[in-house]
């Protein structure tokens, strides 16, 4: 999934580059305590992406620099993986808050794809659609700039992934099915239980 912008540019990484060219995939990234903090994964657009291991962190190009042969940023790796790690947890729960029952859903680009019908415990979301239904994960979506719960999906993915459902039916994740099936054996179960000495079931 992707988040914002590394927000780098705080204090604690500021810095004066000495050259800010184009840097290779592949190539090695330090920190400023000459330990490597990952390599680089992609160039583009002024944003160099870091593959650290932990996490893919878009690094602006600006803030880094060649120094002794050598690509570096005025950060540790830990400093870096834990603002990625703090920008995750922040993106997630925006994510958890917005993804409940009842709740619209926008696809990614940005159209109308329906709206929540459940959650389940396993982090299946079953996504109801006028056409149908479609079930995702709970990874499959995000929330955007402006607090709208979308999709990671276009609209066309969405609507080819959606299947009918026959009249009558029950929607249900397979975990609420599995759910709802011990329910009613622990049900009949305690009703056998509690039959009198005797009685015809």
């Amino acid at each position: 999934m992707k988040f914002a912008k590394l927000a780098i540019v705080a204090t604690a990484i500021a810095t004066t580059p000495i050259a800010a060219n184009a840097q290779d995939a592949g190539t090695t990234v330090f920190g400023n305590d000459d330990a490597p903090i990952g390599t680089v994964e992609s160039n583009a657009d002024g944003i160099v992406t870091v593959d650290t291991g932990a996490h893919k962190a878009p690094l602006p190009a600006n803030l880094l620099a060649e120094r002794e042969g050598k690509w570096t940023v005025n950060a540790t790796k830990g400093q870096i993986d834990g603002m990625m790690a703090a920008q995750k947890a922040e993106a997630e729960a925006k994510r958890d808050a917005a993804l409940i029952e009842g709740a619209a859903v926008m696809s990614a680009d940005s159209m109308p794809a329906g709206t929540v019908y459940t959650v389940d415990s396993e982090d299946n979301v079953i996504l109801e659609r006028e056409g149908g239904i479609i079930t995702l994960t709970r990874e499959s979506f995000a929330v955007d700039a402006n607090g709208a719960l979308m999709a990671l999906y276009s609209l066309e993915q969405i609507a080819a992934n959606t299947v009918e459902v026959p009249e009558g039916a029950q929607i249900m994740t397979p975990a609420q099915a599995a759910a709802k099936k011990a329910a009613s054996a622990d049900t009949a179960a305690a009703d056998k239980d509690s039959s009198p000495a005797g009685a015809i079931m």
